[in-house]
């Protein structure tokens, strides 16, 4: 599935993406805050990379405007009982930060999603505060604090933040 807005296409990630996908993962400042600080060492995002393609729900995010790969994300653990997803593993060119990028690719997200799950939850590392900041801007809400084990890496501390359907519409219409 191809998602797509008026700024960015979400594609599949496929294992030849890894090379360009690593050209905007290999800025250190991109993994200051998040909670494994070296995923900009090669073999590290080797293994994020690997993670990625096995969760069968990664994307590499294209501006439209240069058509270049400037991130990534994914959906991930999805629980068809309590009918909700997880949302995470983004990381954006720094180029991008600060610019409405991240919004208009998780409302990009959000809308498709929530045509098949009534809650969205989202781990961010529990220094990652740019990343609190902004999923607070669309709306979530902090619920837990929880121990993430990423895929080939070590647990480490994170903030769980969840999102009702019924919230995300009702401040998000159209």
């Amino acid at each position: 599935m191809i998602l797509e807005n008026d700024k960015v296409i979400l594609y599949p990630l496929e294992e030849q993406d890894f090379e360009d996908l690593y050209a905007v993962a290999a800025d250190p400042k991109i993994w200051e805050q998040h909670p494994n600080k070296d995923r900009w060492k090669k073999e590290v995002f080797r293994t994020f990379f690997d993670g990625a393609i096995l969760s069968n729900g990664a994307f590499k995010i294209i501006d439209k405007t240069s058509n270049s790969v400037i991130g990534s994300t994914r959906f991930y653990d999805n629980n068809e009982q309590e009918k909700s997803i997880l949302i995470g593993y983004t990381f954006y060119s720094t180029k991008y930060w600060g610019s409405g990028i991240n919004y208009s690719v998780k409302k990009l997200m959000l809308n498709y999603i929530f045509q098949f799950v009534s809650m969205v939850y989202f781990h961010i590392g529990a220094s990652n505060i740019r990343s609190q900041t902004a999923i607070k801007r669309l709306g979530a809400t902090k619920i837990e604090e929880q121990e993430v084990t990423y895929f080939g890496e070590q647990p480490k501390l994170n903030y769980v933040y969840s999102l009702k359907k019924e919230e995300w519409f009702s401040n998000n219409p159209s």
